[in-house]
């Protein structure tokens, strides 16, 4: 039996979610957010027997897309006095970072 995490982007999640209950996984939503963004993820729980991984790790694939998108740094610009100024930078969002454990024991009560 595997613990599986996926983390993905919270507009990855709904229909994630959706997919992996319509082909019968449970999963468990937990709310996070990145670090080096700061943007809202989601982190999903899912327990699996060993020979579904494949299975979900396939639905993680299709309903985690990557895309290209803005985000505002503030440059200071040492001829400006200091002032800080929002510069917009193209960056990769989405995808899934997932971690698959092993899992000894597994009860639902």
């Amino acid at each position: 039996m595997k613990l599986v995490f996926a983390i993905v982007h919270d507009e990855d999640s709904p229909r994630l979610m959706a997919e992996l209950n319509k082909s019968g996984f449970r999963v468990t939503k937990l709310n996070s957010s990145g670090g080096f963004l700061r943007s809202g993820n989601t982190t999903l729980m899912i327990v699996v027997e060993d020979e579904q991984i494949e299975e979900v790790m396939g639905l993680i694939r299709k309903y985690s897309s990557s895309r290209q998108s803005a985000i505002n740094t503030n440059v200071t610009p040492s001829a400006m006095g200091g002032a800080y100024i929002p510069y917009p930078v193209e960056v990769m969002v989405g995808g899934a970072t997932v971690f698959v454990l092993n899992v000894e024991q597994f009860e639902k009560m």
